[in-house]
């Protein structure tokens, strides 16, 4: 019988069990009692948070990951953000990924009137004095290396905090950083 989680990881983990680099990082089996076999679906990278569905059946992180799954997520991004730049979001733009250009796959965008419902970081983003930012929704079906935060860069206002919010039809809720919840089935 296989485990499954629902995990809102918080800022300054990494999205993995194990790391053999010689620097110390915050690990995801520091935040539970995961079952042996346990592995995150996706990752975040480590000044990202939000949800991450963790699973012990590989099978369902491959279908998870596929391409027919949105994974919807909220910017924090340096700026007012135009509605020129959500419109070439959702277009898709020219992004690095592996030191070559990557034109993202068309995405869905808009820009967020009100700031999300979220718990604080753990790290503060920034003064106010240092201009104004604004939130946008981006949800993608692929999920390059750093996406999100390349592509709102790309069209010039870059991401202070991000957090992925939804994965399917599972959402992040009302969990809290750090927190997690064993699920009977995933169903995207």
């Amino acid at each position: 019988m296989h485990h499954h989680f629902l995990l809102y990881k918080p800022f300054g983990y990494l999205s993995q069990f194990i790391y053999n680099l010689k620097r110390n990082k915050k690990l995801l089996g520091e935040l539970h009692d995961f079952p042996e076999g346990t592995m995150a679906i996706g990752r975040l990278d480590e000044d990202s948070e939000g949800l991450l569905i963790l699973t012990t059946d590989g099978w369902m992180s491959e279908v998870v990951r596929s391409k027919k799954v949105e994974k919807e997520y909220y910017a924090q991004v340096d700026g007012l953000i135009t509605d020129d730049a959500v419109k070439q979001l959702e277009n898709g733009v020219e992004i690095g990924f592996k030191g070559k250009k990557y034109t993202t796959l068309p995405c869905k965008a808009f820009r967020l009137n009100e700031v999300p419902n979220l718990p604080e970081r753990g790290k503060k983003i920034r003064d106010e004095r240092h201009g104004p930012t604004s939130w946008v929704s981006i949800t993608v079906t692929e999920g390059k290396f750093r996406q999100v935060r390349k592509m709102t860069s790309a069209v010039g206002f870059p991401t202070l905090r991000l957090v992925r919010v939804r994965v399917g039809k599972i959402v992040l809720g009302e969990l809290q950083p750090g927190q997690a919840i064993e699920i009977g089935s995933i169903e995207v």
